[in-house]
């Protein structure tokens, strides 16, 4: 028997923690394609000092906090670089790549990026070398003509994100201003609104993705919207293929996009998420094939023994967004290639039809179970105040009892 630990590097969440510990307890002792069985044991790793020379106990980290927390960053940043522990994201790309630099590569591969501008801050920063540069470097712009050439509606948002944090729809030059003079310190981004079809946000787990239909002005318990069928084929297949080109090009396993979809064309507009969203309160339906499909992979990544993925290997798509003589849908098929080679779909999918072939039905009974039940009252009791408590239980009980009963039920591709 091989022992593996999984970490849990987590902030306020516990559902999720709760139902993948529990999946994981359920599942049991997993053979591998050489006969040899492996067990699996899940800590929640705590925030304490560290030696450089310290040697660490897991074998596999999922990461919930580094994004906004340096000290367990840097730990990550010690245990990738002097162990060679796997984590579900590399601490380096998403220090480095947030959203604007996501935008870049993206639109340097030839996505329908919306028309995007960086503008200066709008207050001066915290930094004493900042009046002299300023007034010696920055150029006076007009922020009327930059609105106006882009065109309205368009949104104003922050360079690298964070749940909606500072985002606005800017109609007219009046909210335009209102909205700069409101972003402080930020460092913003105006970008061309599209007015869409539909909304999708993709969540992106491994080698699956999973596509859903997301209404952005409802309140978070009524944004993902359970439609199996929101998209045409083609949209939905370029969808999928999009999620799975940015995450393997940035080396990311724990990921979610949003792509907006207008007569057919697609347009991904945010694909740069550290902490994408798996709450039972928002997922819903969608959460026991989240977790499900976070075990699968840990799971693939530990008994295949997966190398690490820390190094990036850009040039091989940019030679492919170079290729004058192929098409944009050409193009995508190349990169879809590309990336189900760099997640080993083929071999994972392989994997969990010879080594996990239990785990649906394992899913199913502990969703269906008073366990479950449990955890859904705990997890609306902790966030919600106790006048909507009977409101919030009976709405995610009856879209789990949904999931319950479909016979297709949500499948990632």
């Amino acid at each position: 028997m091989t022992a593996h630990l999984i970490g849990l590097l987590l902030g306020t969440e516990d559902d999720w923690p709760r139902a993948f510990e529990e999946i994981m307890h359920r599942l049991g002792p997993v053979t591998g394609s050489d006969g040899v069985k492996h067990s699996f044991d899940i800590e929640r790793i705590t925030i304490e000092p560290f030696s450089l020379r310290d040697r660490p106990r897991y074998e596999l980290v999922i990461d919930r906090l580094a994004y906004w927390y340096y000290h367990p960053r840097e730990w990550l940043k010690k245990i990738a670089l002097m162990d060679g522990v796997y984590l579900l994201n590399s601490p380096f790309t998403f220090q480095s790549m947030e959203k604007h630099a996501a935008y870049c590569a993206m639109m340097r591969l030839g996505l329908k990026v919306p028309e995007t501008v960086l503008v200066p801050y709008k207050n001066p920063v915290d930094n004493a070398r900042y009046a002299y540069t300023a007034a010696r470097y920055n150029r006076p712009f007009d922020l009327d003509s930059v609105a106006e050439r882009i065109g309205y509606p368009l949104f104003m948002k922050p360079y690298d994100g964070g749940a909606w944090r500072g985002v606005s729809l800017i109609r007219n030059p009046a909210e335009l201003h209102a909205a700069y003079d409101a972003s402080g310190e930020m460092l913003m981004h105006l970008q061309k609104a599209v007015d869409y079809d539909a909304f999708a946000r993709s969540l992106s787990i491994g080698a699956e993705t999973m596509v859903m239909r997301f209404q952005p002005e409802q309140p978070m318990h009524l944004r993902y919207v359970v439609d199996h069928s929101f998209l045409p084929a083609e949209a939905g297949a370029e969808v999928v293929t999009i999620s799975k080109l940015v995450n393997s090009f940035f080396r990311w396993e724990f990921n979610s996009c949003e792509t907006l979809v207008k007569d057919g064309e697609v347009y991904p507009i945010d694909y740069a998420n550290a902490c994408p969203d798996v709450a039972l309160t928002s997922l819903h339906y969608y959460f026991p094939w989240a977790v499900k499909t976070l075990v699968k992979w840990c799971v693939f990544a530990l008994v295949a023994a997966r190398r690490p993925p820390l190094e990036l290997d850009i040039d091989r798509f940019f030679a492919i967004a170079d290729l004058a003589d192929r098409s944009y849908q050409e193009k995508l098929q190349a990169y879809r290639e590309l990336a189900d080679a760099y997640f080993e779909s083929e071999r994972y999918h392989d994997f969990c039809a010879r080594s996990l072939p239990y785990l649906d039905e394992i899913v199913r009974e502990w969703v269906g179970s008073e366990d479950f039940d449990r955890l859904l009252t705990d997890t609306v009791r902790s966030v919600y105040p106790a006048h909507e408590h009977d409101q919030f239980i009976a709405h995610l009980r009856g879209l789990i009892s949904l999931w319950l009963h479909d016979e297709e039920g949500p499948h990632g591709a």
